[in-house]
């Protein structure tokens, strides 16, 4: 028996646990949504991206621009989910910019999806290490190194990954509840004292002048960057549209979900923090708190941790402490199982090697997940090897790459959406719902998207650590070293390699990618 798959590949149902489909049925809306906000790590970039885009950044008005951001990111995902009624594929960007633009175009958003799921799940193997190293050591008086703990999660999460996808949600949920319970707790405190020194005022923190304050190439674009790094990952819904129940509704609903919590929770949580500090002098007292041995900044971690422990207790800071490190945990499985599903499906097409498209007994894609979990093994290794810095250098690193190459990609996403749309007049919707759909939002996105894609640029040298030398790129844009220009041009570059692999793949394999265009 034969399966025409949404990427036009036939193949084989599973016999004796072998196959190229995946496992059906395994997860509902809730299950999607854990994977997904589980990626964001939101307790992660409350201690470390919301202190710095505060000091360096438009201060009291870093709520805002995480709200900003969140609206950006609605309004993609409505062309985004029109797309999940007409494709359901595990390949997600890449079906979606196939059916919508072509194979050449689809192929080479493909490779640069899997460059940013790569590259993210590796930064946080960084980040995993060297917070799981201080801390155990510390606590317990376990001095392990760095790259112990992430060979150690690495094992963790190669099981898992391997076993089912419904295993991992599980487990991602359980984790992200307790993430989010103890951000929440820690919000409503605040709000139930009635703030710090200045109240809880809304306007410091969401009115457009606190928000835009600085302007767009000063410390509001500062705070925006932050923002749309710390939102990576919600667009991973449709990645498990193959595996869900009712995909049709499911991909849509968990979309809109996840993308509304996870701007609502870092918006909320940073008004809480701005609050109970005091919005009128919040830079100067985030800049104190996160001070070691006079430099600012040196243990982000410790804002969020002093508001735990003033407005609710010590006890919430410690519990807090603990779920960074199960959130960094919880982020490795999401990507572990993203970047597996992006070699699977571009196996399964004729992109990769065709065994990279198997999945074992459990419909669970093992050859994909084996690939990806080899490739973070030699990167952690060689990092290891040459001494590297796990924060500094492979979490900075590779964190920003990541954001760079999925902003790309949700562009030549968005730019599918109305190219698809307008040769199918008579798919999605009638009237006026359908023009916003397929047409209007995905150009506002685009604006967005490119706007976002400029701020990544241009303060490429504040995310990744890379800015020429006598340069400060808090002040100044642009300012790169040879390493951050090859960091920036590399999503690039693999587009343009991805574009030449599917050139040659259409004219060699026309079945298997044939219903991209169709």
């Amino acid at each position: 028996m034969t399966e025409q798959s949404g990427t036009g590949l036939r193949h084989a149902d599973p016999i004796d646990g072998g196959g190229s489909r995946l496992a059906r049925n395994k997860l509902g809306i809730a299950g999607i949504v854990f994977f997904v906000v589980a990626a964001a790590a939101p307790l992660v970039g409350m201690t470390g991206a919301v202190p710095i885009a505060i000091v360096l950044g438009n201060g009291a008005g870093v709520p805002g621009a995480y709200l900003v951001v969140g609206l950006v990111l609605l309004v993609f995902s409505v062309g985004y989910s029109a797309m999940s009624h007409r494709v359901t594929n595990t390949g997600a960007f890449f079906a979606y910019v196939g059916r919508g633009l072509g194979v050449v175009p689809g192929v080479a958003s493909a490779f640069v999806s899997l460059l940013a799921y790569l590259t993210i799940q590796l930064a946080v193997f960084g980040f995993f290490g060297a917070v799981m190293a201080g801390h155990m050591d510390a606590e317990l008086g376990i001095g392990l190194a760095w790259w112990v703990w992430a060979l150690i999660a690495w094992a963790l999460v190669l099981g898992m990954s391997a076993l089912s996808v419904d295993v991992g949600a599980k487990v991602l949920g359980l984790l992200m509840l307790l993430e989010v319970l103890s951000l929440a707790i820690l919000a409503v405190a605040v709000l139930l004292h009635g703030g710090g020194p200045d109240g809880m005022s809304l306007g410091s923190s969401f009115a457009p002048g606190s928000v835009f304050e600085g302007g767009f190439a000063g410390s509001a674009g500062i705070a925006l960057t932050f923002a749309f790094a710390s939102c990576i990952g919600f667009e991973a819904t449709a990645i498990y549209g193959e595996e869900s129940r009712d995909p049709k509704r499911s991909v849509p609903i968990a979309t809109y979900i996840a993308v509304s919590l996870i701007a609502v929770l870092f918006a909320f949580t940073s008004w809480a923090v701005v609050s109970g500090l005091g919005s009128d002098a919040v830079r100067d007292h985030v800049a104190e708190i996160s001070a070691v041995d006079g430099t600012p900044l040196a243990d982000p971690a410790a804002v969020i941790f002093g508001v735990a422990t003033e407005y609710v207790g010590g006890w919430l800071a410690t519990v807090m402490s603990w779920l960074v490190l199960s959130s960094l945990f919880a982020g490795l499985l999401a990507f572990q199982n993203s970047a597996a599903r992006y070699v699977f499906s571009m196996a399964r097409a004729g992109v990769l090697p065709a065994v990279l498209g198997r999945v074992n007994r459990r419909g669970a894609p093992v050859f994909g997940t084996a690939a990806v979990a080899a490739t973070s093994l030699v990167v952690v290794l060689l990092f290891r090897i040459t001494d590297r810095d796990p924060v500094l250098h492979m979490f900075s690193w590779f964190s920003a790459l990541a954001v760079l190459a999925i902003v790309l990609v949700e562009v030549l996403v968005s730019i599918a959406v109305i190219a698809y749309f307008r040769r199918q007049p008579d798919t999605g919707g009638t009237g006026a719902g359908r023009v916003w759909s397929t047409l209007v939002a995905p150009i506002v996105a685009i604006v967005g998207l490119v706007a976002g894609m400029y701020l990544l640029v241009s303060r490429f040298g504040l995310l990744a650590g890379t800015a020429a030398e006598g340069v400060d790129p808090a002040t100044r844009s642009w300012g790169l070293s040879t390493l951050g220009w090859i960091l920036v041009a590399l999503p690039f570059i693999v587009l343009a390699a991805g574009a030449a692999v599917g050139a040659l793949r259409r004219n060699r394999n026309a079945e298997a990618v044939a219903d991209l265009v169709t």
